[in-house]
């Protein structure tokens, strides 16, 4: 009696289990249990403007501890030398852990941070990697391909106000120079693409 039992309850397990599957592969836009979700959306509001913190709207602010990256999640406070920033025409602010990930957000403003609009942006700010200071991102003088890691290992693009300083890190770490002007047009191969993090489109 006790094997029967035993036979009946796998059969109704394996039932139950293949109908399970067979709705998941019906279901439209399901995710299969073999298939890695990439289908990740940060939440990461912006930060109003504070009036009584006695900057100017469109000055650049230090990160909070709590904020995070719209693009791949991560908190730029950890990565000081790394974050930058982006301020909208109402004086909020949303910060990203890095300069290649202020370039993608720029290219879809709307995607990262819904209700937003690229024409609405008034500043841009990128952190000096030799100094920690803010510069304008616009300003500032990139160097792709070092090895120099950063807070999404390499890649990262990092920024520079001085062209002495930049070409030391290339001469330590290899890369090439690049301006904002080229970055904005088109990012570099390998560069396309940030992961883990991809957000779905609408």
């Amino acid at each position: 009696m006790r094997r029967r039992h035993l036979i009946l309850v796998t059969t109704l397990g394996g039932l139950a289990a293949t109908a399970s599957v067979g709705w998941l592969a019906w279901r439209p836009n399901a995710a299969r249990a073999d298939e890695a979700i990439d289908d990740v959306c940060i939440v990461a509001p912006t930060f109003a403007y504070d009036p009584a913190s006695g900057v100017a709207p469109t000055a650049a602010r230090e990160v909070p501890a709590e904020a995070r990256c719209p693009v791949c999640g991560m908190f730029p406070a950890r990565n000081r030398r790394w974050a930058a920033q982006v301020i909208f025409s109402d004086g909020a602010v949303q910060y990203l852990d890095s300069p290649l990930s202020l370039f993608h957000y720029l290219q879809r403003v709307e995607r990262y941070t819904p209700g937003r609009a690229a024409a609405d942006i008034v500043a841009l700010y990128v952190s000096d990697q030799a100094t920690g200071d803010w510069l304008g991102a616009d300003q500032a003088i990139y160097v792709h391909g070092s090895t120099l890691p950063g807070p999404m290992r390499a890649g990262n693009l990092p920024a520079y106000a001085s062209e002495a300083n930049a070409l030391a890190l290339v001469k330590l770490r290899g890369g090439a120079l690049t301006s904002a002007v080229a970055l904005r047009q088109s990012l570099p191969p390998g560069l396309q693409k940030l992961a883990p993090h991809a957000h779905p489109d609408g």
